[in-house]
């Protein structure tokens, strides 16, 4: 994912030795709320590895691509960032402070992590049990912060599916079986279009998440009323097939598609249809050569291309604001829900997510997780860019730290919601802002189009 959660705190950590030091004798904390942590830690890290032991060395240490890490500084990144946070909180000394500049993404961009000297994947493997035991003891402890545990287990979650990204790009084998059996869904899905419009009204809108207890990161705070005008958007992703017209119409020859800083990039990479795609029929799906499935959503495509695809449908992509209402409004009960379908969690029951899928799935594949106005996969499945720009919303407050959303505010990034395949459930929501350079495509992003009413 493009959120970069970086190893910064605002408080000078303990120097080594100072503070008390928990025992790693007793690892089962005794109330209710750690045991639910601890549970979620330990599942957590069990995909992690599932997503990495079955991988020889040599590919947990190649670099595969400039814009992501090799696998091993994933590894030993995540064990440094939980080392930190709960150290910082119990106010103990962290287990291995002379990595901490190594594992830091603002002071190890990913361009340079594979010239760096890292822990080999056993060490990083160490380095990870080591600081479990140490977090299982403060805990049984007592010594945590529950909003600290949930900030670590989401980082982790959140490097499994950056982690996924390069197992894409390197074509490595998948760990899951491929696209497990959704709820339902035509298998052909040939019916099935993201050019497909519905009418969302317009109003008083309620973006962003709600005050704490509940987690959120800084920038889905603060929840605020954005008043829209009423506006189209798709019913579904807009799919292979969508992609595959798209091409035949001459999509990436045609100037009129596309803007002008489209255009240059298009110049500049010279694409000729999505990343991972190797003709228009067939595409890789992690270490599988696979015909594509026309009504499952395409996925790999920049913001330029997405721009230049709903131009080609005489519309637009969609407002993040609008994708909000969208994903949320209810117009039978005149009300916004927290989620899609209701109020009851992210789960694949409703969607397309926890990466145990291993792709995309066929539209109508979800149908219990459909928003109230008839929306398919807006939690799940891919990405989806908006024309919004990443900045924050009024009187945004920076928390843990301002490098985690402040420093990327401005004109440069967009903003992509909903989710993917490849999104933890924990991560998943309908306020959840991702956001990326609009010329990446290694992120699992797709896209939905909008339109104004005539």
């Amino acid at each position: 994912m493009a959120n970069p959660i970086r190893l910064r705190e605002p408080i000078t950590p303990p120097a080594p030795g100072q503070g008390p030091q928990p025992s790693v004798d007793a690892v089962e904390p005794p109330d209710t709320a750690a045991q639910r942590l601890a549970a979620a830690l330990r599942e957590t890290r069990e995909r992690t590895l599932t997503l990495v032991r079955h991988l020889p060395q040599q590919a947990l240490t190649s670099v595969y691509s400039k814009l992501l890490s090799p696998l091993c500084w994933d590894l030993a990144h995540i064990a440094a960032f939980e080392d930190l946070w709960f150290s910082r909180a119990a106010a103990v000394a962290q287990l291995r402070p002379e990595l901490m500049a190594t594992y830091d993404a603002d002071e190890t961009p990913r361009a340079q992590r594979g010239e760096l000297r890292l822990l080999g994947p056993d060490e990083a493997f160490t380095f990870l049990e080591q600081v479990r035991a140490k977090t299982l003891a403060l805990l049984h402890a007592g010594r945590f912060d529950a909003s600290v545990a949930e900030l670590v287990i989401r980082h982790e979650q959140q490097h499994n599916e950056t982690m996924l990204q390069a197992l894409q790009i390197a074509h490595l084998p998948s760990p899951f079986a491929h696209a497990q059996t959704a709820p339902g869904g035509d298998p052909s899905g040939r019916s099935v279009s993201g050019t497909r419009l519905v009418l969302i009204d317009g109003g008083e809108a309620w973006i962003g998440a709600g005050p704490p207890p509940a987690f959120a990161y800084d920038n889905e705070r603060p929840r605020h009323r954005v008043a829209l005008q009423p506006f189209l958007i798709g019913s579904a992703p807009v799919s292979n097939a969508d992609w595959q017209g798209f091409i035949a119409d001459g999509g990436y020859r045609r100037r009129e598609w596309w803007s002008a800083q489209g255009w240059r990039w298009l110049e500049r990479e010279r694409a000729q249809r999505p990343l991972h795609w190797v003709s228009d029929s067939e595409g890789w799906e992690l270490g599988e050569l696979r015909t594509l499935r026309p009504s499952a959503p395409v996925v790999h495509v920049s913001f330029w291309e997405a721009e230049a695809f709903a131009a080609s449908q005489h519309a637009r992509l969609p407002t993040e604001f609008e994708w909000e209402l969208a994903a949320t409004w209810d117009p039978a009960g005149e009300r916004q829900r927290p989620l899609p379908w209701g109020d009851q969690p992210v789960s694949r029951r409703f969607a397309n997510i926890d990466q145990v899928g291993g792709a995309p799935a066929p539209a109508g594949s979800f149908p219990d997780g459909d928003s109230a106005s008839g929306l398919a996969a807006m939690i799940g499945d891919v990405w989806e860019w908006t024309s919004t720009p990443f900045h924050g919303y009024p009187g945004f407050i920076a928390h843990p730290y301002p490098e985690y959303s402040e420093q990327f505010f401005g004109d440069t990034y967009r903003v992509l919601r909903g989710g993917s395949w490849a999104t933890r459930a924990r991560v998943a929501s309908a306020s959840f802002r991702n956001w990326d350079l609009p010329q990446r495509r290694q992120i699992f992003s797709g896209l939905r189009i909008a339109k104004d009413p005539a």
